[in-house]
């Protein structure tokens, strides 16, 4: 067996730990080649690399930015079963794909749990989701996507991440409270929402498309307004039409309290199991994918892709 572990060179103590144990464990009966990330982008060129050489395993690294790009290299020419799987092992600050697999949130217990997999020969073949731009790229999703005030969160967020802030559960919380109050508009609302078959709902600030249940994580606390989404179906779908303290304070409360029960209210629109939905805008909204910041756009396709990708667990 042929595995390519991606990881960061400036990685933290406990993710060497992670990668050092992997290189150990497997030393004697799989060959692992370690290709290290240089710059942004540069996972989702390794990953296109091992899928083009045919490895038989890829091993991301990483935290769900690092998931993400490793899942568009292996997909570069879209789903096949003859691409490499995917091991995911986790060291961001929220890892919400390899928790929603059922992964240790540990990235030594995780490796563990990776490493019995491989041996065995277990994976699990999952949907995703996919961003399909009018420029006609696409860009894949393992979790959620995201238009409107939470992808302005995470550029925010991705801003003061490079001026040396830490990235933790604190500074997303801090960055959300602060822009929701002075940085984003509360007034105009500029999106619509399309489903096939169905009446357009308009008049929408934000809108949420899972992939998967839950959306995020607070540190252990699961943020989930789309209990109902499995990487089994196709996509769901929450969206707010009023950024009024009250409705916005009662959806979070409702996420977060009874995660169990999809969001209710008034000004709440909730999709299930749609395999498409498109957002278009009537100006240039922020947008993002897997918590990472993709510019604006105007409007957004978004579609399920059943069985996309084998993943190692």
């Amino acid at each position: 067996m042929r595995a390519m572990l991606i990881a960061n060179p400036k990685a933290t103590s406990t993710s060497r730990r992670a990668r050092d144990l992997l290189i150990r464990a497997f030393s004697g009966d799989v060959e692992l080649t370690l290709a290290e990330t240089r710059h942004r982008g540069h996972a989702m060129e390794l990953a296109r690399r091992g899928a083009v050489e045919g490895f038989d395993v890829v091993v991301a690294l990483g935290g769900d930015g690092t998931v993400n790009e490793a899942v568009n290299g292996l997909l570069a020419k879209g789903p096949s079963d003859d691409l490499p799987a995917l091991a995911v092992l986790p060291i961001g600050s929220a890892n919400v794909f390899a928790r929603s697999l059922g992964l240790p949130n540990d990235p030594i217990a995780a490796t563990r749990t990776i490493l019995e997999a491989l041996r065995a020969g277990r994976h699990r073949t999952v949907g995703l989701g996919a961003a399909c731009l009018p420029d006609g790229s696409r860009r894949y999703f393992t979790f959620n996507a995201g238009v409107g005030l939470d992808a302005e969160v995470v550029r925010e967020v991705e801003r003061r991440r490079g001026a040396g802030f830490k990235a933790d559960p604190s500074l997303y919380v801090r960055t959300a409270a602060r822009h929701f109050f002075s940085g984003t508009d509360r007034r105009r609302p500029a999106l619509t929402l399309e489903v096939p078959g169905q009446p357009p709902k308009s008049g929408l600030f934000l809108v949420w498309i899972s992939n998967s249940s839950p959306w995020t994580f607070m540190g252990p606390v699961a943020v989930n307004p789309s209990p109902r989404a499995t990487f089994g179906r196709g996509l769901d779908a929450f969206a707010i039409s009023s950024l009024d303290v009250a409705p916005v304070v009662s959806a979070l409360t409702q996420m977060m309290v009874t995660p169990s029960r999809p969001v209710r209210g008034r000004q709440v629109v909730n999709v299930h199991d749609a395999p498409e939905i498109t957002l278009r805008s009537e100006r240039p909204v922020a947008f993002q994918l897997d918590g990472d910041y993709l510019g604006e756009q105007e409007t957004v396709t978004f579609r399920s892709v059943p069985k996309a990708i084998r993943i190692v667990i």
